[in-house]
């Protein structure tokens, strides 16, 4: 494989590019036999596995000291796995593909990763940018269907720009300043988006539950609210809304006789706040269960389980798709339209009035949480008239907007960043920028 083909990045170098297994000692890693225990007691060796790489996903972390598994001198021993002294360069070759860093102590790794422990010609925190300066076209050659992988024979071809070493410290120390810089612009924006998050929690539930986010009072054991007005009483959901269980999927099951081909929606195809369309599958079932299973415009989608936090969120259907079913899994909720309005029972789940009564009420697993029909039809709900309902539906979904177009405004901040970042990391390893004049050092004032 041509050095253009593995990083095309490299035609516009002003430096001279050598395979990197010419310049430093490459290597790799092995995990000893997990059938012999010997080899997993008295475990003091860090030993990098992918089970790390969450520590490298954001580029943030340049030197990694902590591993999630240890292994022993004897497992060590026993197999492939080596320690590489501090200074050595990782890459991840293996399912998460790309990621680098160096070791801040002796340490071995899984054979998911690479390493080359670096010669007096090159600098292990140059590489390191060289290796990130290269990432996307790492992924680029990655091949597996199941985990991609970059296999060692490419490995071996990878070749980087290699400056005098002076001149190697220098693009070290101002990528360390410069991407630290953006690295702190872009957890500002992480933060502000998550700030949103919150403030759309608070917009819904002042506007729905006024009062509930200064002076809540617990009116039932799992229900907090501030005294309601005498205009909206709560009223049991199942007083004002029909609840229609969806079908059972059974791949053995013989169908036979008077049977169509619908759409059918999944626990998948239900976002909070949004339906999900995009992969959409199929059932063939008899006409009398796609009639009691047709979903309809106005319907408000609840999923029966799934995270904590998103239970009970109702996602209203606007008919996107005709004569459209519905899996059991998922509860459709059919509002009276001249007592309740199906945006405002949608938005309501999203309050924190909502959010108490179906993370308090759902049976709670390892992972997730499930609610049932008569958990559901229990939820009391504030129930002004329904011109009333629709004023403040209206409201609630004007402030939702104004704060999704903020956040679509960070969104965009956070992919110029990371897309800057990326692109000054490469001019500055092949020599496309004079980093001495870029960072400011050696300017008279």
């Amino acid at each position: 494989m041509t050095s253009t083909s593995v990083a095309p990045w490299l035609e516009g170098s002003h430096w001279p590019t050598v395979p990197i297994r010419l310049v430093a000692r490459l290597g790799s890693g092995h995990t000893p036999s997990r059938s012999v225990p010997e080899y997993w007691d008295d475990c003091t060796v860090p030993w990098i596995t992918l089970a790390d790489v969450w520590q490298l996903r954001s580029g943030a972390t340049d030197v990694i000291t902590e591993t999630k598994e240890k292994v022993s001198k004897l497992g060590l021993a026993n197999s492939a796995a080596v320690k590489h002294p501090a200074g050595t360069v990782i890459l991840s070759r293996t399912a998460s593909v790309g990621f680098s860093a160096i070791m801040g102590a002796d340490m071995a790794t899984s054979q998911d990763f690479a390493t080359w422990t670096c010669g007096p010609k090159l600098d292990p925190r140059y590489l390191l940018h060289c290796l990130r300066a290269m990432a996307p076209d790492l992924k680029r050659i990655a091949t597996g269907s199941t985990h991609k992988t970059i296999y060692m024979p490419d490995i071996e071809q990878l070749r980087v720009p290699v400056p005098p070493m002076d001149e190697q410290r220098r693009i070290a120390e101002f990528l360390h300043a410069e991407t630290a810089r953006i690295d702190a612009l872009s957890s500002l924006r992480k933060a502000q988006s998550a700030l949103l998050d919150e403030r759309e929690y608070a917009a819904v539930s002042e506007i729905l539950v006024p009062g509930i986010l200064s002076s809540p009072v617990e009116i039932w054991p799992w229900v907090w609210l501030p005294k309601m007005p005498a205009d909206r009483p709560l009223v049991r959901l199942g007083y004002v809304c029909r609840l229609q269980t969806g079908l059972t999927v059974d791949g053995k099951r013989e169908v036979k006789g008077d049977v169509v081909t619908r759409p059918y929606l999944r626990v998948a195809n239900v976002q909070a706040g949004r339906v999900d369309l995009d992969n959409l599958n199929e059932i063939t079932v008899p006409t009398d269960i796609a009639s009691r299973a047709t979903l309809r415009a106005g319907d408000v989608l609840m999923t029966e389980g799934g995270d904590l936090d998103k239970l009970g969120r109702g996602t209203v259907w606007r008919g996107e798709v005709s004569r459209c079913l519905h899996q059991n899994h998922v509860f459709a909720l059919r509002p009276e339209s001249d007592s309740l309005d199906a945006d405002y029972l949608a938005l309501m789940t999203r309050t924190l009035h909502g959010r108490n009564y179906f993370e308090s009420t759902g049976v709670k697993t390892t992972n997730l949480a499930s609610t049932n029909s008569n958990k559901i039809l229990s939820f009391p709900i504030p129930l002004p008239s329904v011109t009333e309902q629709r004023n403040l539906a209206k409201r609630a979904q004007t402030a939702l907007d104004n704060i999704a177009t903020a956040g679509q405004v960070l969104d965009r901040q956070l992919k110029v960043l990371t897309e800057r970042r990326q692109a000054l990391v490469t001019a500055a390893v092949i020599g496309q920028i004079d980093v001495s004049t870029a960072s400011g050092q050696g300017i008279e004032e």
